[in-house]
C-alpha cells in the first residue's frame, strides 16, 4: 500500500492523525485503543480519560487473561496477587502496602481515596478502621470496588466523581491516598489544590505519580523520543503513548514537590521501583536474569531508578 494511502487509512480507522494514532500489536500495552491527540484541548481530555478507564480496567491481566468470572472473588484474588507481587520490592513488610500507608494511625479517621481502580487499596483502608470515601472517574472501577467490598463484608462509600472537583465540603478528611492516578489527568494541579481544600489542618496526603527520572521514562526517551524527534514527536506525547491510560504525565521530584509546596506546609518525596526498573528487559528475558540478584540488591537497584515517585504532603 502506498504510504499516503496507508496514512489516510490509519486516520480513517482511528480518527487520529498518523502521528497520534494508538500503539498496537504489543501485549505489554494491552489493546489500548485511542490515545490523546497531541493537539487536543486540555478541557476535552477528561472525557477521553473516562472513556479509556471505563473500557480498560486496571486488572493486571494484560498479557495473561484471567480464567475466572469477572469481578468474582477468584478474579479479585488473581488481580491482587499480580499487583502485590509487582510491588514486593518497596511496599510490603507484614501486609500489603504497610511500608507506605500508615494503617495504625487511620483507625477512626476520615479517609479519601482518589482513584479506587479495582479496589485493593479501598479494601486495605477499610480494614484499617477508618471511614472511607473512594472516588473514581470510571463507572467500571466504581462497580468493581463496590463488588469487592460486598464480597469481603466491608463498608466504604464508593462514588463516581471527578477528582478536579469532588463536591465534598472543605476540611472533610484526615488522610488522602492516591496511587498512580493524578498524573493521568490533564489538570493535575487542580487535583492537588482540591486535596489541600479537602484536608483538615495537619491532614496528610500520600500520592504516587510516574517518575520522569525513572527507568521506564529513560527507556521511552531513548527508544521513541530520540529516534522520533526529527519526525516532530514531543517528549510528552512519547511518554503518554507508551504508558497506560488515555494520557499520562511524568514528573521529576523537584517539579512535583514544587507544585505541592504551593499548597502544603510539609512535602517530601521518595522513589519506588519494580524489578523491571532494576533489569529493564522484556519479561521473558528478565525472569531468568532476576534469579541471579539477591532481593536486597534488587530492591536497591529498583528504587534507585524506580518508575514511581511518591509524595507525602501535610497541610
Amino acid at each position: 500500500m502506498d504510504p499516503e494511502d496507508k496514512r489516510a487509512k490509519d486516520q480513517e480507522l482511528t480518527g487520529l492523525p498518523n502521528e497520534d494514532r494508538p500503539l498496537s500489536g504489543s501485549p505489554r500495552f494491552m489493546s489500548y485503543g485511542e490515545k490523546r491527540a497531541r493537539a487536543q484541548e486540555l478541557a476535552s481530555v477528561q472525557a477521553g480519560n473516562k472513556h479509556w478507564w471505563t473500557s480498560q480496567t486496571m486488572s493486571y491481566d494484560w498479557s495473561d487473561k484471567f480464567e475466572h468470572d469477572r469481578f468474582s472473588k477468584e478474579w479479585f484474588e488473581e488481580a491482587d496477587k499480580r499487583f502485590i507481587y509487582g510491588a514486593r520490592l518497596f511496599a510490603h513488610d507484614v501486609s500489603p502496602f504497610d511500608r507506605i500507608i500508615p494503617f495504625a494511625k487511620l483507625r477512626g479517621k476520615s479517609i479519601l481515596e482518589i482513584g479506587c481502580g479495582m479496589g485493593l487499596h479501598t479494601e486495605l483502608l477499610a480494614r484499617a478502621g477508618g471511614t472511607v470515601e473512594a472516588i473514581d472517574l470510571s463507572p467500571t472501577s466504581v462497580e468493581a470496588t463496590r463488588r469487592r467490598l460486598q464480597l469481603n463484608g466491608l463498608e466504604a462509600n464508593v462514588q463516581e466523581r471527578d477528582a478536579c472537583a469532588t463536591g465534598f465540603p472543605d476540611e472533610s478528611f484526615d488522610f488522602i491516598w492516591s496511587w498512580g492516578v493524578i498524573h493521568h489527568s490533564a489538570r493535575t494541579g487542580m487535583i492537588i489544590k482540591e486535596m489541600h481544600r479537602l484536608l483538615i489542618p495537619g491532614g496528610q496526603a500520600i500520592v504516587m505519580v510516574y517518575n520522569l527520572d525513572g527507568m521506564p521514562a529513560y527507556v521511552t526517551i531513548v527508544r521513541d523520543y530520540l529516534l522520533g524527534f526529527w519526525r516532530g514527536k514531543t517528549l510528552d506525547s512519547c511518554l503518554w503513548r507508551r504508558s497506560d491510560g488515555y494520557m499520562a504525565r511524568y514528573y521529576s521530584a523537584d517539579i512535583l514537590m514544587d507544585i505541592f509546596n504551593i499548597f502544603f506546609s510539609e512535602v517530601s518525596a521518595v522513589t519506588y521501583g519494580q524489578d523491571v526498573d532494576a533489569v529493564p528487559l522484556p519479561r521473558l528475558l528478565r525472569k531468568p536474569v532476576l534469579r541471579f540478584f539477591p532481593e536486597d540488591k534488587l530492591r536497591r537497584a529498583a528504587n534507585r531508578r524506580g518508575g514511581f515517585l511518591c509524595v507525602t504532603a501535610v497541610k
